[in-house]
């Protein structure tokens, strides 16, 4: 059965690519704040649109005044991003594109999603963050493939310690490796296909270029 896939329109910047437009498919749409934005590039409207709003200017609102609108107060403890995923997985959500979730203004809203999908993937839900030029994938002990761009470049950036760490389908790979904690040993990689990642134990970003193919 496929899971039920939402994508969570953020407030960092969005190209839309042909792999954008291959996530897209299938998936229900909410929208956090300003993410709103993209809403028209993407062809999509959000069942859903939540946050504080004040990224939000009246012109988008008259834009689309028959999306349900759940406004939140300024001062609350989540970010817009975290309230639009909690609404996700009320309906249902098994997998999570947050799209424009990477760069923008706040880089502290950056890293926190980036954080937060490492929490949902230890969960057991399928997360991919991208702003259409990037995708980040998180990186749990087990293995996972990456399907990537022959030539394309990837980054894995260890939260931990990294053991038993094997790279497939790669440039440089890696074999039952110890990456320590601030290495940047796995940086600036690139892909022959579709990438093989093993791990034992710790926690990663797998950080990917999918349209940069300097690497070639």
């Amino acid at each position: 059965m496929k899971r039920q896939a939402f994508v969570i329109l953020m407030g960092g910047a969005l190209t839309l690519t042909d792999r954008l437009t291959g996530h897209l498919k299938g998936a229900r749409v909410i929208a956090a704040d300003g993410g709103m934005r993209h809403a028209r590039m993407l062809g999509h409207k959000p069942e859903l649109w939540v946050g504080d709003f004040d990224s939000t200017t009246q012109a988008l609102i008259d834009e689309w005044p028959d999306v349900i609108r759940e406004p939140y107060p300024p001062a609350k403890n989540e970010t817009d991003g975290e309230i639009a995923i909690a609404a996700a997985l009320e309906r249902g959500a098994k997998k999570l594109v947050f799209a424009g979730a990477l760069g923008g203004e706040r880089s502290d809203h950056a890293f926190m999603h980036l954080l937060y999908a490492v929490k949902l993937s230890e969960d057991g839900l399928d997360v991919l963050l991208t702003s259409g030029e990037e995708e980040a994938y998180p990186l749990l002990p087990g293995t996972r493939d990456i399907d990537l761009p022959k030539g394309s470049l990837f980054s894995i950036l260890g939260l931990d310690p990294l053991a038993g760490l094997s790279i497939e389908g790669a440039r440089y790979p890696l074999k039952d490796f110890h990456l320590p904690f601030g290495s940047s040993r796995t940086i600036s990689n690139v892909a022959e296909g579709t990438v093989r990642l093993t791990l034992s134990s710790g926690r990663a970003i797998v950080l990917a270029r999918p349209q940069d193919l300097s690497g070639a």
